[in-house]
Order: structure tokens, then C-alpha cells, then sequence
């Protein structure tokens, strides 16, 4: 048994990759509004922003270290906690994902994450 495994995916990279990935992936989005990718990326990123959001929606002091301790980066900081106040009456979903078709390399599954 594997109890609370956090993980879902592991985009084939190691963990201290794959925290970056994601960590970089946030600060881009939050600074475009959105992001293409591909579907397995943007599920995982999916994950990281709505966990973001709602601690950026209370707005304590604990809860900005809380976004800062993850994301490192005071401008990406501000963004989350003004685009969470937009979000005061909604519980969750602040993410769309639009599947836009495949990779012309490899043939992967590409996907816009982008803001409700």
C-alpha cells in the first residue's frame, strides 16, 4: 500500500525534475493566463494551480508563505493572490483544459490550460 501517495504521474523524470518542471510551468502560467502543453503536464500543473488559488484566496500571512515557499517568485506571488480574489464564490475549478491535438515531433496529446 502506498498511502498518501501524492504523485499521480511522473512525466518521466525524478523528483527534484519534476519540482521544477512544475514550479517553472506555474510561474508561466500565472504570468500568461496560459499555457500550451501537453495533457499528462497539464494535469499535473491542473493540480498545483488549484491548490494555489485556494490558498490565495483567504490571504492570510501564513497562506502567502505558504504559495511563496513553493513558488519562489514575489511577482508570481502577487498575481496568485489578486487572480484568487476573483475566485471568492467559486469552490474550485478555476482551470480549463482544452485538448488542441498532437505534437508534430512525437505525436503527443497537446492541451491549453488556461483561467475560467
Amino acid at each position: 500500500m502506498r498511502h498518501k501517495r501524492d504523485t499521480k504521474k511522473k512525466l518521466g523524470r525524478n523528483k527534484s525534475h519534476r519540482k521544477a518542471l512544475i514550479r517553472n510551468m506555474t510561474i508561466s502560467f500565472f504570468q500568461n493566463q496560459k499555457l500550451t502543453t501537453t495533457v499528462p503536464k497539464a494535469k499535473q500543473l491542473k493540480r498545483t494551480i488549484e491548490r494555489l488559488i485556494t490558498l490565495g484566496k483567504k490571504g492570510t500571512l501564513s497562506d502567502i508563505r505558504k504559495i511563496n515557499q513553493f513558488v519562489n517568485h514575489p511577482q508570481t506571488v502577487k498575481k496568485i493572490v489578486d487572480i484568487s480574489k476573483k475566485y471568492t464564490d467559486r469552490n474550485s475549478g478555476y482551470t480549463q483544459i482544452i485538448k488542441v491535438g498532437f505534437r508534430r515531433g512525437d505525436g503527443a496529446e497537446k492541451a491549453i490550460i488556461k483561467l475560467l
